[in-house]
């Protein structure tokens, strides 16, 4: 008689398995399009009803995923929760922000882990992507799963295998980034190993879920550390009278020892700004302070502050003061090409320049609204006289769509925190 690892085994490599993903976002709806791509019957499960409503119309909630890609690989959604009992996987995918004391609110996925635990079968196969602490899965999923008095390892599976999505990377994608996975016996990481390979090129095993926890958290950390140095130097280059674009260029021409990172007007997404946190979080329970990861965090939480200061000292020598300019922001996704303003700092520069006086509208391709100041901003055309009608423009989001040259030609000046403006020539362009 078979065991139910090798039942499902089976099923997996057959794709007759049935896979679930709870939470259709950034990181969930690319996965589910991805499975049922790969031949997998897919459910995809989200609290939003009104989200769900959408994407059984055909219209993504999400900027990464087109109609298109919707309405060539159908998936089943539904806000119904019971309809996991059917399913032979189940996928986590929610978000996991910070608290407003900026410790790890962990509300969301262990919401989605009581929903399985109440609908949880013998041979299922569960899986948690949201970043995460070292230790979540094993002290938090594990505990609530085996409350039903299934065992884990023979009677269901728990892995983690951390998101990699990079919203707007043309370079990268779910199928050609590596996938992190770990399990919490050997059969749990067989079984997550088999589903993975089934939709991406290469699938890395690590000895535990602790492990790959700290792997994601290791990604982003490096990324914070060296973002926050290079914001620190373009401060640097800036109290001595020189251009940190042009610094950093030729110091990449060495070609060992040296990695080229950019400065920016502050972190935003969800990973970065917030994911060192959990790291620094559970190091206090330990009595151990990370200092490289709150220092990063305070100095790229500063820059929003400084590309302000860029802004004043450019109006104070055009003899203006920032009090009743025009000031356009160019951008207000976090990141280029995307329409993904969450913790974009893109919304601390128009806070902090309307808290002067700063008269603020806004332009971005890919994000039709916002809300500001409690009430809701729309994004203006972009066009010669909105450019010219505006005191000052302020470069947020490089998004490859604008075209540099003719923001130069008809704006009066522009503050360029993205280096979009790169190879022109101008009194009016002051660089970060």
């Amino acid at each position: 008689m078979k065991s139910r690892k090798e039942i499902l085994q089976e099923r997996i490599s057959q794709k007759k398995a049935k896979v679930c993903v709870l939470g259709l976002g950034f990181v969930g709806l690319p996965l589910a399009l991805r499975f049922a791509e790969a031949g997998f019957p897919v459910l995809g499960i989200d609290v939003d009803q009104a989200k769900v409503e959408n994407i059984r119309k055909g219209i993504s909630p999400i900027h990464g995923v087109s109609s298109e890609d919707l309405r060539s690989q159908r998936i089943r959604v539904s806000a119904d929760p019971s309809l996991l009992g059917e399913v032979d996987s189940a996928i986590i995918c929610v978000p996991t922000p910070l608290s407003k004391t900026r410790d790890p609110d962990l509300s969301l996925v262990l919401e989605a882990a009581r929903t399985i635990s109440n609908h949880l079968r013998p041979g299922q196969l569960v899986v948690l992507e949201s970043t995460t602490y070292p230790g979540t899965t094993r002290e938090l999923l594990l505990p609530l799963l085996e409350e039903t008095g299934l065992k884990v390892g023979n009677d269901f599976f728990l892995a983690y295998s951390p998101e990699r999505i990079d919203p707007g990377n043309k370079s990268f994608n779910l199928i050609n980034t590596p996938k992190i996975v770990a399990g919490m016996t050997p059969a749990c990481l067989n079984l997550v190993h088999d589903l993975y390979s089934q939709i991406v090129t290469r699938v890395v095993p690590v000895s535990s879920t602790d492990t790959a926890e700290m792997v994601k958290l290791l990604e982003n950390i490096f990324r914070s550390v060296n973002i926050a140095l290079v914001n620190e130097f373009a401060v640097m280059c800036h109290r001595l009278g020189l251009n940190v674009w042009e610094v950093i260029d030729a110091a990449a021409t060495k070609g060992f020892g040296f990695l080229p990172f950019y400065p920016g007007p502050g972190l935003g997404g969800h990973c970065i700004p917030i994911d060192p946190h959990y790291l620094s979080w559970k190091l206090r329970i330990l009595a151990y302070k990370a200092r490289f990861i709150e220092l990063a965090d305070e100095i790229n939480r500063e820059m929003p502050r400084f590309v302000v200061e860029k802004v004043v000292e450019a109006l104070n020598r055009e003899r203006k003061s920032v009090m009743g300019c025009g000031i356009l922001i160019l951008g207000v996704a976090y990141k280029k090409d995307s329409d993904d303003i969450r913790e974009s700092p893109a919304l601390d520069i128009m806070k902090l320049l309307h808290e002067k006086g700063g008269e603020i509208s806004y332009h971005d391709p890919y994000v039709s609204q916002i809300s500001f100041n409690n009430q809701v901003l729309y994004s203006i055309p972009l066009t010669a006289q909105s450019l010219s009608s505006c005191d000052v423009v302020v470069v947020v989001s490089d998004h490859s769509m604008f075209n540099a040259r003719e923001v130069v030609d008809h704006s009066r000046l522009i503050i360029d925190a993205r280096n979009l403006t790169q190879g022109i020539d101008s009194k009016k362009i002051v660089r970060l």
